[in-house]
């Protein structure tokens, strides 16, 4: 049942009259609920909110695939603008964000150029960027982009997937650079070539994960609404003295916030996913695939606010 709504999901995230329908009519069902904002000057709001409740904050300007270097052009300006308003505005939030949206499928040289000139702005005002995973035909590549960056500037980080089978030997790979990463157990549907069909192999890969990256010294954050992740986390730092400011939990903006209220009044660092843009319908039901109790979770959010 389970493989059935994920896949449902994931067939409505790709259904491009939906998505056309949700930007043109649905944005205002979506701001303040799923998203931040229809912009990052209207979700500065909502960060402060967060930021007021003890919560960090990354946030991603929804829309990846992106087709054209002019779009691609228009993407990296709008990153580098909204670094700068971060700053600006003191707020305790990351940026997020997907090489396709900068170009990824035209042309490497373009990516590289369009990120060098983000990171070079976010090392000016000290603001972390975070490289999102997107599906495997992209891992290699994106994995590749981040370590060549990684060798040039200090505020960056990436995403590795608990879904994939490659993923421990990037971990091992990727923690001899000390990085900063995220680990989520992955929202795309890939083929049982590359990834754990089974969602028990999934959280057993994940765990596995979690501790191998904390033992190796990186900072992480645990990117998950699974309370067995988080209780194992819990575990894994008392047992091994993990300092309480190697790790982080990351949850979704709506989605279980009595629990990352409660993560906060025990000490831990929460950081918030605050995506933005008309573009939110797919990264939507995404979310609602990567684990069908994320459904209840956002209908109730929804109709709490």
């Amino acid at each position: 049942m389970e493989a059935v709504t994920r896949d449902f999901f994931l067939f409505l995230s790709k259904n491009k009259t939906l998505n056309q329908l949700a930007k043109n009519r649905c944005s205002h069902f979506a701001t303040g609920k799923i998203i931040g904002g229809t912009d990052f000057a209207s979700s500065i709001a909502c960060i402060k909110a967060l930021n007021t409740q003890g919560l960090s904050v990354t946030v991603d300007h929804l829309g990846e695939f992106v087709d054209s270097p002019e779009i691609a052009a228009e993407r990296t300006e709008e990153c580098i603008e909204t670094i700068k308003m971060i700053y600006t505005e003191k707020l305790d939030s990351h940026v997020s964000l997907k090489m396709t949206s900068l170009g990824l499928d035209i042309d490497r040289n373009l990516v590289v150029q369009n990120m060098t000139r983000i990171l070079e702005t976010a090392e000016q005002y000290d603001i972390m960027v975070t490289i999102d995973m997107e599906d495997v035909t992209r891992c290699q590549a994106t994995i590749d982009l981040f370590k060549q960056f990684k060798d040039l500037y200090k505020n960056i980080s990436t995403v590795l997937q608990a879904y994939l089978y490659r993923t421990e030997q990037d971990l091992a790979e990727l923690s001899k650079m000390k990085p900063f990463l995220r680990l989520v157990k992955g929202a795309y549907k890939e083929s049982p070539k590359h990834a754990f069909p089974d969602k028990a192999d999934v959280d057993t890969n994940y765990m596995k994960l979690i501790e191998k990256s904390l033992l190796a010294g990186n900072y992480t954050g645990i990117a998950t609404h699974d309370e067995n992740m988080i209780e194992f986390t819990k575990t894994m730092q008392r047992k091994h003295h993990i300092p309480l400011d190697q790790f982080e939990f990351q949850m979704l903006y709506g989605m279980r916030t009595n629990l990352q209220q409660a993560l906060v009044k025990q000490g831990y660092r929460v950081r918030v996913y605050v995506p933005y843009g008309m573009d939110w319908y797919g990264y939507f039901m995404r979310r609602l695939a990567e684990r069908p109790a994320n459904i209840a979770f956002a209908f109730k959010g929804i109709i709490q606010k």
